[in-house]
């Protein structure tokens, strides 16, 4: 019995030779890394770039895509220059850019004598022409945030130059006392303020005298750090509407002051309670008793009910047992209250608050005795 047929065997006969002549000739084709056919691709690559190539001075940093095109670099040696920096590289020396994969040995040469590092990159001195290259970084030393330059947080390597121009900006117009205020600069997160924190020198405030807040214009409440000039002016509106501040914690209620700076006011001012304008509540009109904040309307509306069918109070416990005021609006409002009989309390006891050159004893004094 026969393994194959007569068909199989003349296919088989054919096929062997062809498969031995295919093996044969791929072996014979197939490129050789002959050293001196490399060496000679070599130079033909140099040969065409020393053709094209119409180099110029230029900073590897800072070079366009289309600058190195017109030079004579191809699409790929220009981009892979381009992508290579997107990455992060920045070129200090000009032998960086030979690490580039696609600039080769024959295209550094050409481009080595054109190269311009400039001083803001520039990271190792002397050994290149001074118009090329710049010293080293100094070394830092601890400075005064409030006057030190952009130029000297740069030479220190602390920061880059477009981070110290905007630090320096942003410090003339922010006055710097700690290193809160130092994070709030939008130049600096807080990696870099770790890195500054130990150099830094903060300015010490002259010391001031508290300010006494019911007698403060406009001018003594922003020279207060914490209060700028548009809190300050809602700090006198609201001081107006309530006749003055019995305790300086009632700045809370003030609207443009922050929590953060809440704390650093209190630091700064205290509160004479002598000063506060009080309402004659048996007399003054209904229109003045709504304008206060403290007072809601309905207690407004309930005041003049009461009043009109008592004819007035002598004392605030009548308040509470009437159910005019909570204890919570009463300890709030009462010291605003004034129960004085006609002739002990009129118009000016309404007024705005005197002059400084008004005896503060004088105001004490008819304060107490209209309570």
């Amino acid at each position: 019995m026969k393994l194959f047929t007569e068909r199989e065997i003349r296919a088989t006969a054919i096929f062997l030779p062809l498969a031995l002549l295919v093996t044969v000739g791929a072996m014979l084709v197939r490129p050789k890394h002959d050293p001196q056919a490399l060496l000679e691709a070599e130079r033909t690559t140099a040969q065409r770039q020393n053709d094209t190539l119409r180099p110029r001075p230029f900073d590897p940093n800072t070079v366009t895509y289309e600058e190195l095109r017109g030079m004579g670099l191809d699409p790929v040696e220009a981009a892979g220059l381009i992508n290579y920096r997107a990455g992060g590289k920045i070129f200090g020396i000009p032998e960086d850019v030979a690490t580039c994969y696609t600039v080769g040995d024959s295209l550094y040469r050409r481009l080595k004598p054109y190269i311009r590092i400039h001083r803001r990159y520039a990271r190792i001195p002397r050994r290149y022409r001074s118009d090329r290259m710049v010293a080293h970084p100094i070394e830092p030393q601890p400075f005064r945030v409030d006057t030190v330059s952009a130029r000297y947080l740069r030479a220190t390597g602390l920061l880059s130059q477009h981070r110290a121009e905007t630090f320096v900006k942003w410090r003339d117009t922010h006055p710097i006392e700690d290193m809160d205020e130092v994070r709030k600069c939008y130049a600096i997160d807080d990696s870099t303020a770790r890195v500054l924190e130990p150099y830094l020198i903060f300015p010490q405030p002259e010391p001031r005298h508290p300010v006494e807040i019911n007698r403060a214009d406009s001018a003594t409440l922003v020279a207060i750090k914490g209060i700028g000039p548009k809190t300050a002016g809602s700090i006198l509106a609201y001081r107006e509407r309530l006749g003055g501040f019995v305790r300086a914690e009632q700045l809370a209620e003030v609207r443009g002051v922050t929590e953060e700076n809440y704390e650093k006011i209190l630091q700064q001012i205290y509160c004479d309670s002598c000063r506060i304008r009080k309402i004659p509540i048996n007399f003054v009109p209904s229109e003045r008793l709504a304008e206060h904040p403290y007072l809601e309307p309905r207690t407004v509306r309930k005041i003049n009910k009461r009043r009109q069918q008592k004819g007035g109070w002598i004392n605030a416990e009548a308040f509470l047992k009437e159910n005019i005021l909570t204890p919570d609006e009463a300890a709030r409002v009462v010291p605003y209250l004034s129960f004085g009989l006609p002739n002990d309390t009129d118009e000016e006891s309404y007024a705005p608050p005197q002059s400084d050159a008004e005896s503060e004893d004088s105001t004490r004094c008819t304060q107490e005795t209209n309570d």
